[in-house]
């Protein structure tokens, strides 16, 4: 075969292939929750995995019962979204140890975020017109610090607090029939997100609320969560890390601020130094959380 016969050749194949990949149908990525709860069922002991139906959605739990003499209560655990219940983030340590504190434990998965809700169009045209008014108005100077979080729509971050409620209210009902006192340890924007919920007085009441790294990645409403958190029912301990998130180290002062104006008494604020990760920031973590709730139970 000649040289130019072999190139022709080449070029027909070379053609045929990519017409056939382009004519491939596009093929939907597994959804995170999947992936989440498929490694779930397969690394965690079968006697703490439980199946939670919210509405038309299915998730999965992980519930482990207390050890102690007397049950003190249940604490149900909430991750930050996109966050395993079982992330090397201080939340899986709480969960097995505070069995042996006298807590019952139940950690929910997290549903999937939905980045392109069905009312991002409004929010787009919302967006462009709120850019053409402020083009008239005089820019703001420097602004006190710079965020590293990217700010996420409000329609985004309403998509998932829907999603996040409806599977919080199922973990809640299954976890009334435990025994003592029901308490909340929710972490970073799910943390925020339930705060805002609480604020509004919903039908389910908890008898503590701990936010781990609580904040909203929207600069708007997080700057509005300084005021929130003061106002919800439970008693509210807030726990940040000093090497963590700095939109939340820089809300801290203000947080307290909030707090002294609105009178809430039972509120505690504590610093952890160093990495979320880190085993002995988990001890810390761990005693704060106990004391906090030694002094309500």
């Amino acid at each position: 075969m000649t040289s130019r016969a072999l190139n022709t050749l080449l070029y027909a194949t070379s053609f045929a292939f990519i017409s056939n990949v382009s004519a491939l149908d596009f093929i939907q990525p597994t959804p995170w929750s999947s992936i989440v709860s498929n490694d779930i069922q397969r690394f965690i002991p079968d006697g703490e995995v439980r199946t939670l139906l919210a509405g038309d959605d299915e998730f999965i739990c992980l519930y482990r019962q207390s050890m102690a003499a007397t049950q003190r209560g249940v604490v149900l655990i909430i991750p930050d979204w996109q966050h395993p219940p079982t992330s090397n983030t201080g939340l899986n340590f709480l969960r097995k140890q505070l069995n042996d504190l006298g807590y019952a434990t139940s950690a929910m998965t997290m549903p999937d975020i939905d980045w392109h809700p069905a009312d991002t169009d409004t929010q787009s045209n919302n967006t462009q017109s709120d850019t053409a008014t402020a083009s008239t108005e005089p820019k703001e100077q420097t602004p006190h610090f710079a965020s590293a979080t990217p700010t996420i729509s409000d329609a985004v971050l309403n998509d998932y607090k829907l999603k996040l409620i409806t599977r919080f209210n199922a973990l809640y009902n299954n976890a009334l029939d435990e025994q003592g006192a029901i308490i909340v340890l929710a972490q970073g924007a799910s943390a925020g997100l339930l705060i805002e919920h609480y604020a509004s007085f919903p039908n389910t009441s908890v008898n503590a609320f701990i936010s781990l790294s609580g904040y909203l990645p929207n600069g708007e409403r997080n700057q509005h969560l300084n005021a929130t958190l003061s106002t919800i029912s439970p008693p509210l301990l807030d726990i940040f890390y000093s090497e963590g998130n700095q939109d939340i180290v820089h809300s801290a002062y203000e947080r307290k601020r909030w707090v002294k104006r609105h009178a809430k008494y039972d509120y505690r604020q504590r610093e952890l130094f160093g990495l979320p990760t880190e085993p002995e920031q988990h001890e810390r973590l761990l005693k704060e959380v106990d004391g906090f709730l030694r002094r309500l139970f």
